[in-house]
C-alpha cells in the first residue's frame, strides 16, 4: 500500500488506475514541445559543450527558450530533492520490472499500452519522462492545469500522446544526463555524443556507473510515487539486457518484432520527424539512413548474444502480426509465459482499451526495388530468423 507521501506525491497510484483510454484523433496542431526542454541546466550545457554549441541559426530561439526552462528545471530538481530525496533513496524495488522490449517501430508501444491496462501494473507516463527532474514536485500541477502543453500524437505517427499515457523511459534517462544515444535527435548533425550508448558498450566504467544510478533512481522515483510493479518500454534496452539482468535478476522481458521490410522504413521516417520535431540542427538523409540500419545490427546482434542469459518463463517473443490480429490471444500467451497472474482481471480493460482504439491505421510504405534489395541484404538474417 502506499504511504502518505506517495499519495500525495502521486495521485495516479490507485489501484485500479491506468492510462486513459481515448481513440487517436486526428491532428489538430503541429506544434509541440521540444523534449530537451525538460534537462536540466548542467545537462543542457554539456550537450551544447560536447556538440561545440552548433546550433543552427533557425533554433537559436528555441535554444534560448531550453536554456531558460532548464535552469528552472534544476530548481525545481532542489526543490523535490529537499523534500522527497531522502525518501526516495530509500524506497526499494520490491517487484522486478516487466520490460517491453524490440526495434523502434515493431509494436513495443502497443504492447506497453496493452500491459499498461492492468491495474496490478504501474508504468512511466508522458509527464515523467519528459518532466523527470521534478515530475514528483509539479506533477499534479500540470495535469491539471497545464494539459495545453501535451502534444496530442506523436509525432511519427497516429498514436494518441497526453501526460498520462504509458512513455519510453529512455527520454528521462536521456534529460537525466544519463549516456544515451538520444541526445543524438537533437543535434542529428553532429558526431554521436555518447558513442557506444545504445548497448552500453562503449561507454566507461565511470559513464556505465552513472548510467546504472539514474536509471535506478528514475525507477526508485516511479516506484516511490506507485509501488506497483513496473511495465517499461524502451527499445533500447533490447541491446542491454546483460546489464539489465545485472540490475534486476527476475526481471521479464517480452521481445516484440515485424517484419524488417516495414521496420527500416518506418523507423527511417521515424527519425527523421523527431529529428524535426526536436533537433536543433538539420539533418542529412543518407546519415539518417545508414543510422537506422546501423542501430538495427547493434539490437539484434546484442539480443542473440543474450539469449543464454534468460531464465525459463523470464523471456517470451511474439510478432506484430500476430498481436493486432488476436490481441486478447497474444496478451493471454504473455502472461503464460511469463508466469503473470491476474490477467482475467485485467481482461475487461484490455478489451474496453481494444474497442476503443479500433480503426486506428498504421502508415502504409512502397518500397521501391533497391531498398527492397538492400533491407534483404543487411537483414537477411532476421528476416529468416522470424520466419518473414
Amino acid at each position: 500500500m502506499p504511504t502518505t507521501a506517495q499519495a500525495e506525491a502521486a495521485p495516479r497510484a490507485e489501484s485500479g488506475s491506468g492510462p486513459p483510454l481515448a481513440r487517436p484523433r486526428p491532428r489538430r496542431r503541429q506544434w509541440s514541445p521540444r523534449f530537451m526542454e525538460g534537462t536540466d541546466a548542467i545537462t543542457w550545457a554539456k550537450f551544447l559543450y560536447r556538440n561545440r554549441f552548433a546550433v543552427h541559426p533557425k533554433y537559436w530561439y528555441i535554444a534560448a527558450f531550453v536554456s531558460a526552462s532548464s535552469t528552472l528545471n534544476m530548481v525545481l530538481r532542489w526543490m523535490q530533492n529537499g523534500l522527497y530525496g531522502d525518501r526516495v533513496r530509500r524506497t526499494p524495488i520490491e517487484h522486478a520490472p516487466v520490460f517491453v522490449i524490440g526495434h523502434w517501430r515493431t509494436g513495443t508501444t502497443l504492447l506497453h499500452e496493452l500491459l499498461a491496462q492492468d491495474p496490478q501494473f504501474s508504468y512511466p507516463d508522458f509527464f515523467s519522462c519528459f518532466n523527470p527532474n521534478h515530475s514528483l514536485l509539479s506533477e499534479r500541477f500540470f495535469k491539471q492545469y497545464a494539459t495545453f502543453l501535451a502534444p496530442e500524437q506523436r509525432p511519427m505517427d497516429n498514436m494518441a500522446a497526453g501526460w498520462e499515457r504509458p512513455q519510453e523511459d529512455e527520454f528521462a534517462l536521456c534529460l537525466l544526463g544519463a549516456p544515451s544515444p538520444y541526445v543524438d535527435l537533437a543535434f542529428p548533425a553532429s558526431a554521436p555524443v555518447y558513442p557506444g550508448s545504445l548497448d552500453l558498450a562503449g561507454l566507461s566504467p565511470r559513464e556505465l556507473a552513472r548510467w546504472k544510478k539514474t536509471f535506478l533512481r528514475f525507477l526508485q522515483t516511479l516506484t516511490f510515487r506507485d509501488p506497483r510493479r513496473l511495465v517499461l518500454k524502451s527499445p533500447t534496452h533490447t541491446a542491454r539486457v546483460p546489464i539489465l539482468l545485472e540490475m534486476f535478476p527476475d526481471a521479464r522481458f517480452v521481445h516484440i518484432v515485424r517484419d524488417p521490410r516495414v521496420v527500416v522504413p518506418s523507423t527511417v521516417r521515424m527519425r527523421t520527424s523527431m529529428m524535426r520535431a526536436h533537433g536543433f540542427q538539420k539533418s542529412d538523409a543518407a546519415e539518417v539512413n545508414e543510422r537506422v540500419f546501423s542501430d538495427f545490427r547493434v539490437i539484434y546482434d546484442r539480443l542473440e548474444e543474450a539469449r543464454p542469459l534468460f531464465k525459463p518463463g523470464r523471456f517470451h517473443e511474439l510478432r506484430y502480426e500476430e498481436l493486432v490480429k488476436d490481441p486478447l490471444g497474444e496478451m493471454e500467451a504473455v502472461y503464460g509465459e511469463l508466469a503473470l497472474e491476474g490477467f482475467d482481471r485485467a481482461r475487461p480493460r484490455v478489451e474496453e482499451f481494444l474497442r476503443q482504439t479500433d480503426g486506428y491505421e498504421t502508415n502504409k510504405y512502397a518500397l521501391a526495388a533497391e531498398e527492397r534489395r538492400e533491407i534483404e541484404a543487411r537483414c537477411g538474417d532476421v528476416i529468416q530468423r522470424y520466419g518473414y
